[in-house]
């Protein structure tokens, strides 16, 4: 539905009885300055005095991906807030494509952690919540104490050592354009083909239930375009700018990758070599997980973060 001109939300209806969400939704406005205040989604677990751990997604996913880490995470004793970024879950979303661009995905991110004013945060992030997560670290270092990325990435064009071989190569380049010509793509398919477990249909229903026609998709197409596969890309500059901040970061920083997922895995070593962060953290490879290592194998995810959480507070 339309919530005033050029501003979709998606019905709460389309969110009833989704399995293993039962979370209370919590919403708060970000501004844009040329679209006015959007309304941000976030689940919000857990004591709120308690250490925070944010959960960013990528795409096409949304909060439900983190749905099997929450209640773990939760019991252990630390505040768990997993945002939908503008564009997808239960956010606004613009039903322009020229609405959307990286920078802007950065800075609604940013919006939400100074909205609620968080601190002291421990960032998990997958996906484009890496590139995206990351650069709002780079932005407001302190409020982050803490990094776990899995199956990510912060996209530079530059060669070894400082990116990874033959990036973006053809594979990328050929998924940039598909979603550049697209106007819909099926998101069952997206997320079930990423997966290497059985994802039973209800939960593919479940990833695909913010967008319940094609007018809603807009930003999971826009998102993969603003990957920065050429020199003068949106957003390539930043993302430089943001290693050579990385590249001072003496907080912790743990890479938790799954074991197949082709797409990121030649990051893994970019990360613990570039950031000193990573020296001597207990890196782990998570088995038998593909891209969305959350849907595949969350529980084991969220005791590799509990163990970080702990020898780190």
């Amino acid at each position: 539905m339309e919530v005033r001109p050029g501003i979709l939300r998606t019905p709460d209806a389309c969110f009833e009885g989704l399995p293993g969400y039962d979370f209370a939704p919590n919403y708060v406005e970000v501004e844009d300055a040329r679209l006015g205040p959007l309304r941000m989604h976030y689940v919000d677990e857990g004591d709120r005095n308690a250490p925070v751990v944010l959960m960013l997604h990528g795409n096409p996913t949304w909060s439900y991906l983190y749905r099997h880490m929450i209640g773990p995470v939760v019991a252990a004793g630390y505040r768990v807030i997993a945002p939908d970024m503008i564009g997808f879950g239960k956010s606004d979303k613009p039903a322009s494509r020229a609405d959307y661009g990286f920078d802007r995905f950065v800075a609604w991110m940013r919006g939400f952690v100074e909205a609620l004013d968080l601190k002291g945060i421990t960032l998990v992030c997958q996906d484009w919540g890496g590139p995206i997560g990351l650069r709002v670290v780079a932005k407001c270092p302190d409020r982050f104490a803490a990094i776990l990325a899995a199956n990510t990435l912060l996209q530079n064009c530059d060669p070894p050592p400082l990116g990874v071989p033959d990036w973006p190569g053809e594979a990328i380049a050929a998924w940039v354009e598909t979603c550049r010509t697209s106007e819909d793509l099926p998101l069952d398919l997206l997320v079930g083909r990423a997966c290497v477990t059985d994802v039973p249909d209800e939960v593919l229903a479940a990833y695909a239930a913010p967008f319940p026609d094609a007018s809603y998709k807009k930003g999971m197409l826009q998102i993969t375009c603003g990957i920065p596969i050429a020199e003068d890309a949106e957003g390539l500059e930043a993302n430089r700018a943001t290693w050579r901040f990385l590249e001072s970061w003496d907080k912790p920083f743990l890479t938790a990758f799954s074991d197949q997922d082709p797409a990121t895995i030649a990051w893994e070593e970019v990360f613990q070599r570039r950031i000193p962060g990573a020296k001597g953290q207990p890196h782990t490879r998570i088995s038998n997980g593909g891209h969305f290592v959350q849907e595949d194998q969350g529980p084991p995810l969220a005791q590799v973060l509990i163990s970080f959480l702990r020898a780190n507070n």
